[in-house]
Order: C-alpha cells, then sequence, then structure tokens
C-alpha cells in the first residue's frame, strides 16, 4: 500500500510540474507539451496533480475535454482505487 501511495505521489507532482512548464511556454510562444502526454498520465494515476495544476496556474481550464474529463477521471480512479482495497 505505500508503493502505491509513493507511486502516485511521483506521478501527481510530475503531472503537476508540467502543467507549471506548459503554462510558461504557452506564456512564452514556445513549443508546448501535447495534451495526450497530460492525458497518459493522467490516466497513470495523475488525474489529480492535473487537475490541482489546471486550477493553480489557471492552464487548460477552457478545454472542455480537461474541465470535465480530469474530475470524471478522478471519480473513475477512485471508485477503482477504492473498489480493489
Amino acid at each position: 500500500m505505500e508503493s502505491i501511495f509513493v507511486y502516485l505521489l511521483g506521478v501527481n507532482g510530475i503531472v503537476f510540474f508540467l502543467m507549471y512548464i506548459d503554462k510558461q511556454k504557452a506564456i512564452n510562444g514556445q513549443f508546448r507539451i501535447p495534451e495526450r502526454t497530460f492525458w497518459l498520465l493522467a490516466l497513470l494515476g495523475g488525474a489529480v496533480g492535473a487537475y490541482i495544476g489546471m486550477n493553480v496556474f489557471r492552464h487548460k481550464t477552457k478545454h472542455p475535454s480537461f474541465r470535465i474529463g480530469m474530475p470524471v477521471l478522478i471519480i473513475l480512479q477512485l471508485v477503482l482505487f477504492l473498489f480493489l482495497s
């Protein structure tokens, strides 16, 4: 159980940090991190970090797929986690 917590903490930290980096790249007009990277990390357990990063950095909040999809993914992952526990 502890290793799962460490994994989830790590993947959520990574996707949160990538939201920050992508926001800075957007501000500076630089090459961006593909959205599929955020979705892959979210599917691998980083949906909470992506959602928090969206709100903290005000990034991807106008995209309905992120605004709606991340909370739905968080709920699905929570249900799955509770089911497997």
